[in-house]
């Protein structure tokens, strides 16, 4: 769903992307880089079937997001944290800005859901 919903909203992409190490150490790799004329951005993909450890990762994932962001010297514009999936107990808490306030970068990452994601990149609002 999300590849074609990139697609016809006018972006390219790469999958498993390598932008760098994460923050204490070892490769971080996102699942699409994608760009527009305008504008390019990170997504990582998480899915929660069943309650789990996923929304625990969110955190962290946002503020290595961030620092890949920071990183890249303004080649990169925001980054993407899409849950889906039926299992977050959390997805409201993450998707209504909940991690702001307690993340300094906060600003460089927006976390959405899977429907919101596909509904933007159809229509090239990313």
């Amino acid at each position: 769903m999300v590849l074609p919903a990139l697609a016809h909203g006018g972006y390219d992409w790469h999958e498993q992307e390598v932008v760098g190490t994460r923050l204490g150490g070892g490769l971080h790799k996102v699942d699409l880089l994608a760009w527009s004329p305008e504008k390019a951005f990170l997504i990582s993909l998480k899915w929660q079937q069943t309650s789990g450890t996923a929304e625990q990762k969110v955190p962290f994932e946002a503020i290595c997001l961030a620092e890949a962001v920071l990183r890249s010297e303004g080649h990169l514009d925001k980054a993407y944290i899409v849950l889906g999936g039926p299992g977050w107990k959390l997805r409201d808490f993450y998707v209504s800005g909940g991690l702001r306030e307690h993340l300094t970068h906060a600003d460089l990452v927006e976390i959405v859901t899977l429907e919101e994601f596909i509904a933007r990149a159809n229509q090239g609002r990313l």
